[in-house]
């Protein structure tokens, strides 16, 4: 195979360099609307190979990492195996995918969460895909839903024995969070919740309520797909059983102190 370096510096035929024109126009008029994922990588290529046809190239990416994001997230030294991408465009790609990330994350700030949901987990997605264990990661926001720090809580099983409510109260107590929001991988690429996942995050709800801090959601992150606890009506479900516990205990109490007051009468 002929390394990078040398690829990178062969001429682009009159053909080609019209069809990148056109490419480039496309994108100038409508964004990628419409481009598929080999064209996106064709232009990415363009700007690390300005005299080369990457056509054949982009093709070949896209067929190995199966999609743009494949493409977007592999490795430098995985996208200089295929023959057309030497180092210039292998950096191209990461330094692109690095810029998006950090774009996510400020366009994740700006917002409040319980707007952008899709977008915490667009932004964590790419921190968290292909994670061998489990992290369960805490965000901590304002009063306003705006994201304050975001902190890894623990690797491994994710349940109520390696997640402390405490330490969850505890942090939030110290970044003056009035809102949490939840969020852990599943290596398996699956999304469906375990029981310990629903008993940790009622826990965690439950916690909330007490200390008066509201839990947002807990995401679930996946193979390209989350789930959502608040989004399928689980949160509200464990704060209205917070509440029915309260008012059980409450009408309990009365009852006990009435008991005290007229020991004499039965019930």
């Amino acid at each position: 195979m002929t390394t990078g370096n040398v690829q990178e510096d062969n001429e682009v035929p009159e053909a080609h360099d019209g069809h990148r024109k056109r490419l480039r126009e496309r994108f100038l008029k409508s964004g990628i609307t419409g481009f598929l994922d080999y064209e996106v990588v064709e232009l990415l290529l363009s700007l690390g190979t300005p005299r080369r046809d990457c056509k054949q190239a982009a093709k070949e990416a896209v067929k190995k990492f199966k999609t743009l994001r494949g493409v977007l997230e592999a490795s430098p030294e995985d996208l200089q195996q295929i023959e057309g991408i030497g180092a210039h465009s292998a950096f191209g790609i990461k330094l692109i995918q690095e810029v998006a990330r950090e774009f996510l994350k400020a366009k994740m700030l700006e917002k409040p969460f319980y707007r952008s949901s899709q977008e915490v987990f667009d932004y964590l997605y790419h921190a968290m895909r292909g994670l061998k264990k489990e992290v369960f990661k805490v965000l901590y926001l304002t009063s306003q839903n705006q994201i304050i720090d975001t902190v890894d809580l623990s690797e491994g099983t994710v349940n109520s024995s390696s997640v402390s409510p405490r330490e969850v109260i505890e942090g939030a107590i110290r970044n003056n969070a009035a809102a949490l929001v939840f969020a852990h991988n599943h290596p398996s690429g699956a999304t469906d919740p375990s029981a310990a996942d629903k008993s940790l995050t009622r826990e965690l709800v439950y916690a909330g309520r007490i200390m008066r801090i509201k839990v947002l959601d807990h995401i679930i992150i996946g193979d390209n797909r989350f789930y959502s606890f608040a989004g399928e009506g689980l949160i509200e479900e464990y704060e209205t059983a917070f509440l029915n516990q309260m008012l059980r205990g409450t009408a309990e109490a009365r009852r006990k102190m009435y008991r005290v007051d007229k020991p004499g009468e039965s019930f």
